[in-house]
């Protein structure tokens, strides 16, 4: 029987202390990673490989070109350590570098998916990083919270668990909350603006791409590597936050669309539009009340309401230009219902 994915992604508040990988910690992943691996194929997300080696670059001020640098030096340190307490269990590693585009292009990312299963046939768990090296800061990943979850989403994941620096979302009194059955916006004001010194993503961004991988079906738990068995008891649910999954079915491929694919524009629609979309029909321009982002014929865009909430994404049969030109009372259809992921 196929094995559930399970995406795991490492903070680097969660696995440095004072700049340097905290071994201890890593020992930890390693051991109860060895007690997971006979149940699912896993996959590592870890941050730090800046945090270790900006420590080698003097008058370290996080400029763009100091920080690819500083990955550059960081992620061998980082795949190492991995590798050193993974041996003693007789688990191999593999490093795997994605940059924004293996995910916008369905064909390189089913390339990925392959290879990562050929990894997982063979009992080796591929531990995944931005290649901060050559990534164009246009396109890159908002933090590596973003990566797990297009991996997760990506490959159809069961759980992904976000290590953060605290023990899970914290109430206004300062205490974890064991579940949120639907991130909305309640649950999203109780996340803290500040982030740790040493990482790029917050508890809002965490509660951002759970919220994603949620509405695709996946349950996410936010959690500290500070609690004994930290790993083993989020997966089962019994430590931090756990976000519960929504109950929808999305094929693979609207499961990319909606999270890998790159988001060119955006549309503004009206009620009717949205409760249509609600039903399953597809976009017509009848619908549109103005282009906020213009976008090309085959890209991908969002469809807000008139508060700027997102409700969907969809891949347009017509370019944003056209669409501004267009007879309205036609029914020009923008985007086919089959293209159209609800949010």
């Amino acid at each position: 029987m196929k094995k559930p994915v399970l995406v795991i992604k490492f903070g680097s508040a969660s696995i440095t202390t004072n700049g340097e990988i905290d071994e201890q910690i890593v020992l930890e992943i390693a051991r109860q990673c060895a007690q997971l691996q006979p149940r699912y194929n896993i996959v590592l997300v870890s941050s730090g490989a800046v945090a270790a080696g900006k420590r080698f670059i003097p008058k370290y001020t996080g400029t763009l070109a100091q920080r690819k640098a500083a990955a550059a030096i960081g992620n061998p340190m980082l795949v190492r350590t991995y590798g050193t307490y993974f041996r003693p269990f007789k688990i191999a590693l593999a490093q795997s570098l994605c940059e924004r585009q293996h995910f916008a292009n369905r064909s390189q990312f089913l390339q990925l998916k392959s290879t990562y299963e050929t990894l997982w046939k063979n009992n080796v768990i591929p531990i995944a990083n931005e290649n901060d090296v050559v990534s164009n800061k246009e396109l890159k990943f908002s933090d590596n919270d973003e990566l797990a979850t297009l991996i997760a989403v990506g490959f159809g994941a069961e759980q992904i668990l976000f290590s953060t620096s605290v023990p899970g979302v914290l109430d206004a009194k300062g205490k974890v909350i064991p579940e949120i059955q639907v991130i909305d916006k309640e649950a999203l004001s109780l996340a803290r603006k500040d982030k740790s010194s040493v990482g790029l993503g917050g508890m809002t961004s965490k509660l951002n791409f759970a919220r994603l991988a949620n509405q695709m079906g996946i349950k996410a738990v936010i959690f500290s590597m500070q609690t004994d068995n930290a790993i083993l008891k989020a997966v089962e649910g019994k430590t931090g936050t756990v976000c519960f999954a929504q109950k929808k079915k999305v094929s693979s491929r609207n499961k990319w669309l909606a999270s890998g694919s790159l988001i060119a524009g955006m549309l503004q629609v009206d009620k009717g539009a949205l409760q249509a979309l609600a039903n399953r029909k597809s976009l017509l321009a009848v619908g549109v009340q103005q282009v906020l982002q213009d976008f090309e014929v085959g890209e991908v865009f969002q469809i807000a309401d008139e508060d700027g909430v997102i409700h969907a994404v969809a891949k347009s049969k017509i370019d944003s230009v056209s669409l501004k030109s267009a007879d309205k009372k036609k029914n020009l259809e923008i985007a086919h219902a089959n293209d159209i992921v609800l949010l």
